[in-house]
Parts: structure tokens; sequence; C-alpha cells
């Protein structure tokens, strides 16, 4: 449902955007990750049609974004880091207002169904200026289904709000992410790894990474870690561990745990839970150890990120 390739963006000598290339598919919830100033903004206001690339070519729904940008805006949601809303309007007149500015057929039918699907239908009376910013934020997403678009492009979209509310708007964009094609903007870790099929992650205008959570931290780890933790004394644990073939390194831990590596090629688990039965322990915990989103995030945006 989205397809870039080559986008670029230049603001007089500054490039924002370098070469980007990327796609997501119908019933894909795709995360966009980066620093401040990364390009995430800009790469979704040329695929909303809201400005022109300087290269490159995206198309949505089946459009180019240049070519055919009033088709593309036919079939996109967008919901801005800033939701445009007015404040002195009840919210059921601003969605038909917006439903009407987009000529929807039967809009009062489709604003009904727009505040159903957002969890408003109780607040339909209510003033905008009156709402909390859960709610005002649940409004912009109403505001960008009511097309019922084929994508829907999200703009940092839990920015600002409480951690209730970070919990709602983001189990609404699961729900809607089953049939749509979502590409979300943020620059919070866990919200991408709790939320997204896969992640893009940009840096300086150029995506520098793109796969699903799993498949990163085995790529930038090129091993797997595991925690091993049996009862009560374990002396010789570590030598244990250290025998099984196909195991890389062992080393013991303070609480009396033991952390190993071994190929992701070859998984080693099995035998290295054998071994230790075998030897008299009993086994309790055999858990693997992946690299958090955020190490990830920091391994590939390098000494930049990480001293925003």
């Amino acid at each position: 449902m989205i397809k870039v390739s080559g986008l670029t963006k230049d603001y007089g000598a500054r490039r924002a955007i370098d070469n980007v290339s990327f796609d997501a598919q119908q019933g894909e919830i795709v995360g966009f990750l980066g620093p401040n100033g990364a390009g995430k903004t800009t790469t979704m206001r040329i695929l909303t049609g809201y400005m022109p690339p300087t290269d490159g070519e995206a198309i949505v729904a089946g459009y180019d974004v240049v070519e055919e940008s009033l088709e593309v805006r036919k079939r996109v949601g967008y919901l801005p880091e800033t939701v445009p809303l007015y404040n002195d309007m009840i919210v059921f007149d601003y969605l038909k207002f917006m439903g009407e500015l987009r000529r929807i057929p039967n809009v009062e039918d489709r604003v009904e169904e727009a505040l159903d699907m957002v969890g408003l239908y109780d607040r339909a009376d209510g003033y905008i200026g009156n709402l909390s910013k859960g709610m005002r934020q649940r409004v912009g997403l109403a505001q960008a289904l009511l097309h019922r678009p084929e994508v829907l492009i999200l703009d940092e979209p839990t920015i600002g709000l409480d951690p209730s509310q970070v919990v709602e708007v983001r189990e609404l964009i699961k729900e809607i992410g089953k049939e749509r094609t979502v590409l979300l903007s943020t620059h919070l870790l866990n919200e991408a790894q709790n939320i997204c099929d896969r992640v893009l992650i940009i840096n300086k205008g150029k995506i520098v990474a793109e796969d699903t959570t799993e498949n990163l931290q085995a790529r930038l780890l090129g091993a797997e870690r595991v925690t091993l933790r049996v009862r009560g004394e374990a002396e010789d644990l570590l030598q244990t561990v250290k025998k099984v073939k196909g195991v890389q390194s062992a080393t013991a831990r303070e609480d009396g745990a033991v952390e190993f590596e071994y190929s992701s090629g070859r998984d080693v688990r099995p035998e290295v839970a054998r071994q230790v039965v075998n030897a008299g322990y009993d086994l309790i915990e055999l858990r693997p150890i992946g690299m958090s989103l955020e190490e990830i995030f920091l391994e590939l945006t390098g000494s930049d990120a990480k001293r925003k």
C-alpha cells in the first residue's frame, strides 16, 4: 500500500531526506523511528501530498503522490503531530464539517461510525476545547478515519499524553492496523516495540535499518544470549555450561545466574538444559536476552543520537 523509492527532499542547501526507500503492506503497522530532525515528518508530509519531493518516487494506495496527488489524498488519513482542531466547535459538528470538505456521502452516518471507532460516541455533543489531550487526540484520529482511508499516517500520535491515554491510543491504533496500512512516526522506542510489526530507523535523512525488532536484535548481536538459573548453590554450573558444544562464551553473574551466548544458526538450549539437569541441578530458568530497541536504536544511529 506504500512503496517509496529513492525519495529525496532538499530545503535549500540542506538535505532533509536522502534516497529513502521502503514499503508497507495492508494490515501492517510500520514504526518510523529516528532522532529529532532525522527526516520522519518530511517523509510523511510527502506521502500525504502536503509537499513534493525533490527526487524519487512514492506510491500510496496505488497512486503517485506527485502525479496523482488528489487520488492519494482520498485514500490517506493523516494525523499530524499538532492536531488541527477548532476548540469552539462541538465534536460532532467538527467531524461533519471535515466530512463535508471531503464531500463524503451520508456524512452524518460516517461521523457516527468514526466516533464509535475511536470510543467518543458519548462525547459527540461536547465542545472540543473542553476535552482532555487524550480525547482531542481521538478526535484527530476520527477525522483521519472519516473517509475510510486505506492508509493511515500518524506523526507522533501519543506525544503529550499521560500514561493511561497512551495505552488507550496504542490499543486503538493496533485495532485500526488490522485492516489498514499504518505508518507510525515516533521517538518512543517502547511504543514501536509494543505496537509495530516492523520498524524503520532513519538517521540524518537515511534509512539505517528496516526489519522486525527480533531480526534487528539477531543481526546486531550475531549471536543469541541466554540467562540460565538453577535452584540453590551452583559452584560448578559455569563449567557445565562451557562444556556444551556450540556455547561461544559463558559468564557467572553476581546473583548466581549464568549468561551464555551461542551462534544464532544453532540452538544449543536443549543440550544445555540436559547437561545442567544431568549434573544434578534443578533448572528454574532458561530465558533468552535480546537487545532492547533502545540499544538497537543507539547502535545504529551512533553518537549523534546518544547526545540527544
